[in-house]
């Protein structure tokens, strides 16, 4: 978000927060399941600034609270809403977590701009703030409240939380948080576009050519096959798979969907995931990608780690932890156990066989001068831009492949069809 803009919310947010402060307290829904005086089950909504205030309310009424959830959280429990809910994007982490460090900046305290933000989002995020509003008014820090969600905020999040903390520099946390997360979801966004495109490129080849062999050709090919011609190898080839894709299309269809939804599920289980990543690693095109990405979320993670003041030790810990391949993963989880014990960091990234020598030496040099933190970021910067050059030229060198590769195989099919229809016009004279 430009400054212009964040300075426009912060306007906002403050003269909404003094309106609220008027009124004493800033309201949240909640849904109740207790008991009443007679024993009967009920439940429902109520408006309050925290669940202990629920709770008052209701004791005040003769109801007896059995559980205490935000409205968004209840409408979680129900499976069939469930499927449908839309769950925390980067984008709305990205944008809470730069909000928050404004509000901060500003000099607003940390549980009010939790009440305020807390209002400016919807669904599962808006939920978690207040549920995180509620454990820090309970006596938890923020970063102990956020644990609670890893799947929202990551080992990384909340590690840099707890370092802002500590050091009473929260904002200035964030803010480099905001710029890590931007950074990465960018670059993320470059790599899977480059390795997207050649997929729905032979995806809309793959639904041409079938559409081709079972509406065209056998309306093409139908006079030969009166005629009892006898036909070229290749129009012979095709009229059989023409002939096959007819009368067991839906069949090939289905074993298509259900190939490509068991290779969706065995990729997520342990086993599966591990040969995916090997298998990356030894196709050239990709192996780069998986490498170069590797030691950019490694150099980056670990250098904004140390640079916020976390302990090497515990900066490892988190970093292997983000590396998406395992195979490489696992070579720098052993690294890591060696790095700890020596304090040496360089010696035995060389010995992993990832890091090329350029980075090596950097991070060598790195350590030498005291400057650990900074030099790890230049290195993750500099190869951050190769693979971003590098996804924009394989893009645009693949997509001028791809394409001679589909004409090909339009041409085998006209030419197929073509041959039979020369030599009939031969046998009747018009050559």
């Amino acid at each position: 978000m430009a400054s212009g803009q964040s300075t426009r919310l912060l306007s906002y947010l403050v003269y909404k927060r003094c309106q609220e402060t008027k009124r004493g307290f800033i309201m949240a829904l909640y849904f109740y399941r207790a008991f009443s005086r007679e024993g009967k089950k009920v439940s429902g909504y109520i408006d309050a600034s925290s669940i202990a205030s629920v709770k008052e309310q209701l004791t005040k009424q003769g109801i007896f609270p059995v559980s205490i959830t935000p409205a968004a959280e209840e409408v979680r429990g129900r499976w069939w809403q469930r499927l449908f809910e839309r769950g925390v994007s980067v984008k709305e982490k990205i944008l809470f977590t730069q909000q928050l460090a404004v509000l901060l900046k500003a000099g607003i305290p940390l549980m009010q701009s939790l009440e305020l933000l807390s209002e400016q989002f919807t669904g599962r995020l808006r939920s978690i703030l207040v549920t995180v509003k509620d454990d820090i008014k309970g006596g938890k820090s923020f970063a102990d409240s956020l644990k609670k969600y890893p799947r929202v905020f990551s080992s990384i999040y909340v590690q840099l939380v707890r370092a802002g903390e500590a050091a009473g520099n929260l904002e200035v946390i964030l803010e480099r948080l905001t710029t890590y997360m931007e950074r990465q979801e960018e670059l993320r966004k470059r790599v899977r576009s480059a390795l997207m495109m050649p997929i729905i490129q032979l995806t809309v080849a793959a639904f041409v050519v079938g559409f081709l062999m079972i509406k065209v050709v056998p309306q093409m090919t139908e006079t030969f096959v009166k005629r009892k011609m006898e036909l070229p190898w290749t129009t012979g080839m095709l009229l059989s798979i023409s002939q096959f894709l007819q009368n067991y299309y839906f069949p090939v269809v289905v074993i298509f969907i259900l190939i490509i939804l068991g290779f969706a599920y065995w990729r997520t289980t342990t086993a599966g995931a591990r040969i995916i990543d090997q298998l990356k690693l030894k196709i050239p095109i990709i192996k780069y990608f998986a490498q170069m990405n590797a030691i950019t979320q490694f150099c980056q993670t670990l250098g904004m780690l140390l640079e916020s003041g976390v302990h090497l030790s515990e900066s490892l810990d988190i970093v292997v932890k983000v590396i998406n391949n395992r195979v490489l993963a696992d070579t720098l989880e052993k690294a890591r156990d060696k790095i700890i014990k020596q304090g040496k960091i360089a010696q035995y990234l060389k010995q992993t066989g990832i890091f090329p020598p350029i980075a090596t030496y950097m991070i060598s040099t790195g350590e030498e001068s005291g400057q650990l933190d900074l030099m790890l970021l230049t290195v993750a910067k500099n190869y951050e831009e190769d693979l971003r050059e590098y996804a924009d030229r394989l893009t645009a060198q693949l997509g001028p492949i791809l394409l001679i590769v589909m004409a090909l195989v339009v041409g085998f099919i006209v030419l197929s069809i073509a041959q039979p229809m020369v030599l009939m016009l031969e046998q009747a004279g018009a050559f």
